[in-house]
C-alpha cells in the first residue's frame, strides 16, 4: 500500500523539473532572440565576414573596406585612388536587405531547435552590389595618371659632326583599357586593395626628316667645301623631300632650284627618251648593248647613236622636249656629245628657270644641264612606274612606257658600278641605281662638276638622292667624292638606324 506522504513531495519535485525547464526555456529563447538580430554565423557581405554583429554594425563594416582607398603602382609610381573619384558606389541599403532576409527569413523554432543543439547555420554569402562609372575612371587614368606618368619616346638624334645618328628610346603609355578592367577588379575586392596597371612600351620615334636635312648641311660645312652644291632627297615611301642648295657654305634658294651641268647624268633622259619612241622594241640586243655602255661604261658615243636614232638631226632636242613633257623644265640637251676633237654644233640656245638666275653661279655648259630636283624627280618617276605602274612618266607616255620597260631601267642603272659618290656610303651589297657624272678640262684635267643621282634601296626604306656640285677653282676630286660618299651615308642611316 502507498504511502500517502509521499504524493506531495513527488508532485513538488516534478513542479520543480518542470519550473527549471521552463525556466531554462525561457533563457534560451530569450539568448536566440537575441542571437536572431544579428547576423548569423559564416555569414560574408561582398566578402566581408558579419556573423554575430547587427545589420547596422555589418553596414560599417562593409563600407570602411570598400571606401578605403586602393594603392595603384604603374612603373615607380605609387597612387592611392579614393573609390568615389572614379565613380565607385556600394549598393549597401540592397545587400542588407538580402542579409536581412536570410536573418529573418527561416522557421523561427526551426532555428531555435538548431541554437538548443548547437548546430551551426549553413554560411551564407551576400554577392557586392555595386556601380562604377568607368566614364569618370578613364577620365582620371588619363588626366591624372597619364597626363603625369607616361614617358614619351626618345627621338633617335643626328650626331654632330659625324653620318650616324643616336638610337633612341622605347616610352611608356599607359593601356587604359587594360587598366580599366584590373582598377574595376581591385575595387570590388574586399582583400587584394592593390593593383599593378599596365602600359604599352611605344617605339622609340625616328629623327625628323628635318633633322637629316641639318645633319646633310653640317656635313658640307665641316668638309670645307666653299663651292655650289645642291642636294635633292626623296622618300619613296612616303613623298617627304628634303631639297636645298649651298653657296660657300650659306643656304641659297632652291626656287627656281639651281642649274649644274648635267654631264653624264643626262643620260638617263637619253635612255627614258628612247624607251618612250620605242616601247618594248628598245629591248632588243643591239638597242641593250647601246644603253648598257651608256649607263655602264658611261660612253658618250653610244649616246649619240641612241639619240641619232630619234632623229638624226635634232635628237638631242627631242630628249629635252620628252623631259619638257613630263614637266622637268630645267633639264636639256642641246647637241650631241660628239667629242672634244671633233665637237658638235649647238642645236638651239635653251633658256630655264634654272639658268636665268643672277644670284648664283654655276657655269652650266649650253649643251647640257640639270638641276639636282629634275634629276631626283625623273628617278622618282621611273621607280613609282615600276614598282605600282604610276608617276608622271607613265601618265605621259601610256603608249610605250610600262612597269616592265621601266624596271628594265632600273636594272640597267643598278649594272653602273663604280664603288665612289653615292656608293661609297652605303654596305656593300646595297642595290643602287644611279648614273654618275663629272667634267675635266681636257687640257689642264681640272675638275669642276662632279655629281651622282641614284635610286637606293635599302631595308628601312628606298629613296632617290641626286647631288651636284661646282666650284670655280676646282672641284678636288678626293675631298669631294668623300663629302659625297658621307652625304649618302647619313642618307643611308636615318633609315636604317642602331637596332632597328
Amino acid at each position: 500500500m502507498r504511502n500517502r506522504s509521499s504524493v506531495p513531495v513527488l508532485r513538488g519535485i516534478s513542479i520543480a523539473f518542470l519550473s527549471i525547464a521552463i525556466v531554462i526555456t525561457i533563457v534560451a529563447l530569450i539568448g536566440y532572440s537575441r542571437t536572431r538580430n544579428n547576423y548569423p554565423s559564416g555569414m560574408t557581405i561582398a566578402g566581408v565576414p558579419v556573423g554575430g554583429v547587427s545589420p547596422q554594425i555589418a553596414a560599417e563594416r562593409v563600407l570602411q573596406v570598400y571606401s578605403s582607398p586602393i594603392e595603384v603602382h604603374y612603373g615607380d609610381a605609387v597612387i592611392h585612388i579614393d573609390p568615389s573619384l572614379v565613380g565607385f558606389e556600394v549598393d549597401i541599403e540592397s545587400m542588407i536587405a538580402a542579409a536581412d532576409l536570410v536573418r529573418t527569413g527561416g522557421s523561427f523554432w526551426g532555428g531555435f531547435w538548431n541554437y538548443l543543439w548547437n548546430r551551426q547555420p549553413q554560411p551564407v554569402e551576400i554577392p557586392l552590389s555595386a556601380s562604377l562609372s568607368e566614364e569618370r575612371l578613364v577620365a582620371y587614368l588619363q588626366n591624372e595618371i597619364s597626363a603625369r606618368y607616361d614617358q614619351p619616346p626618345t627621338p633617335a638624334q643626328p650626331v654632330p659632326g659625324s653620318t650616324t645618328f643616336t638610337p633612341g628610346e622605347p616610352g611608356r603609355v599607359l593601356d587604359i583599357p587594360r587598366a580599366v578592367r584590373l582598377i574595376e577588379d581591385t575595387l570590388r575586392s574586399p582583400n587584394n586593395r592593390k593593383v599593378v596597371i599596365p602600359f604599352q612600351q611605344s617605339v622609340a620615334a625616328r629623327p625628323t626628316i628635318q633633322n637629316l636635312e641639318i645633319l646633310l648641311q653640317q656635313n658640307i660645312l665641316a668638309a670645307g667645301f666653299d663651292g655650289v652644291i645642291g642636294v635633292y632627297m626623296l622618300d619613296l615611301q612616303n613623298g617627304q623631300e628634303i631639297h636645298f642648295a649651298m653657296d660657300k657654305g650659306e643656304p641659297i634658294s632652291v626656287n627656281p632650284d639651281v642649274a649644274f651641268t648635267s654631264s653624264s647624268t643626262v643620260k638617263i633622259p637619253v635612255m627614258v627618251s628612247y624607251f618612250i619612241h620605242n616601247g618594248s622594241a628598245a629591248l632588243d640586243e643591239t638597242s641593250t648593248a647601246l644603253i648598257l655602255d651608256m649607263i655602264r661604261k658611261s660612253e658618250n658615243p653610244p649616246a649619240d647613236r641612241l639619240m641619232s636614232a630619234l632623229d638624226p638631226a635634232r635628237g638631242p632636242l627631242v630628249v629635252t622636249e620628252d623631259m619638257r613633257k613630263i614637266g622637268l623644265e630645267n633639264t636639256f640637251l642641246a647637241g650631241f656629245f660628239c667629242s672634244a676633237e671633233a665637237p658638235c654644233p649647238l642645236l638651239q640656245r635653251i633658256n630655264t628657270p634654272a639658268n636665268q638666275r643672277t644670284d648664283v653661279f654655276t657655269d652650266p655648259d649650253i649643251f647640257n644641264q640639270t638641276t639636282p630636283s629634275d634629276s631626283g624627280m625623273l628617278l622618282a618617276d621611273i621607280y613609282q612606274c615600276a614598282e605600282s605602274g604610276g608617276g608622271a612618266l607613265i601618265a605621259a607616255f601610256p603608249q610605250s612606257i610600262t612597269s616592265e620597260i621601266c624596271r628594265r631601267m632600273i636594272d640597267f642603272l643598278t649594272a653602273n658600278k663604280i664603288g665612289v659618290l653615292i656608293e661609297a656610303g652605303v654596305p656593300e651589297g646595297t642595290r643602287v641605281a644611279h648614273k654618275h657624272g663629272w667634267i675635266s678640262d681636257p687640257a689642264s684635267g681640272v675638275i669642276k662638276n662632279i655629281s651622282d643621282a641614284a635610286i637606293v634601296y635599302t631595308p628601312g626604306g628606298n629613296y632617290v638622292l641626286a647631288i651636284y656640285a661646282y666650284h670655280p677653282v676646282q672641284t678636288v676630286w678626293e675631298p669631294v667624292s668623300l663629302l659625297f660618299a658621307q652625304l649618302s651615308q647619313a642618307v643611308y642611316n636615318f633609315y636604317n638606324l642602331p637596332g632597328q
